[in-house]
């Protein structure tokens, strides 16, 4: 299965080099980047599985809604990646399979949602795909587990669970573990978050 790959629209040079950053790290290709929607239209960019875009460019008084509109009649899946809360942008980018994410969120929300926004297949009655093989979860691995997704760090999930940080790593190791034996690795954080979205286990909305 070929790996995902994004077009980046940015217009702050350093939010670019860090979002790159973080792509290539969780092997999603990165094709592009620009400061206007302009680079998703042409090539390389306009191959590209996912758009992730600020519509909200600064100087501009008005946020970018007719890039966005283009993108999604273009029928292209996009990330919103903002400091703004935009429930507009929300609907939008939930009818071509992607989703609003605020930038203070951080690299595991952003690429979770990048690979599930990549995985979207629009079309009649959609249902789980049988080609995902799910692990056999505890309740207190699964409990353990979305606590940490949701949280900053593995010691406020431990004061959360009511056990050491240790612990907490102990099970963050047996969930991996899981994952790695249905084949399914998910070695870093967000990876983790994208196999809890891809198995129904939280919504972005939770994160």
């Amino acid at each position: 299965m070929a790996r995902p790959s994004v077009v980046l629209i940015d217009d702050h040079p350093v939010v670019l080099a860090g979002m790159r950053t973080w792509f290539r790290r969780a092997g999603i290709a990165v094709l592009a980047t620009g400061g206007t929607p302009d680079v998703a239209w042409r090539s390389p960019g306009a191959a590209a599985d996912v758009v992730v875009l600020d519509p909200h460019p600064a100087g501009r008084a008005e946020p970018g809604r007719a890039d966005l509109d283009r993108l999604v009649a273009g029928g292209r899946r996009v990330v919103v990646h903002t400091t703004h809360h935009d429930e507009g942008a929300g609907a939008r980018c939930c009818r071509v399979g992607g989703a609003v994410v605020a930038k203070a969120r951080g690299e595991a929300h952003l690429v979770a949602a990048v690979l599930a926004a990549a995985g979207h297949r629009p079309g009649p009655a959609p249902s789980r795909s049988p080609a995902l093989p799910r692990p056999r979860l505890t309740a207190r691995e699964r409990d353990v587990l979305l606590t940490w997704l949701r949280c900053e760090s593995k010691r406020t999930t431990a004061t959360l669970c009511h056990v050491s940080p240790r612990t907490v790593e102990g099970y963050i190791d047996r969930v991996r573990l899981r994952y790695a034996e249905v084949g399914r690795p998910a070695p870093t954080k967000a990876s983790l978050v994208a196999r809890a979205l891809q198995d129904g286990l939280l919504t972005l909305d939770d994160l």
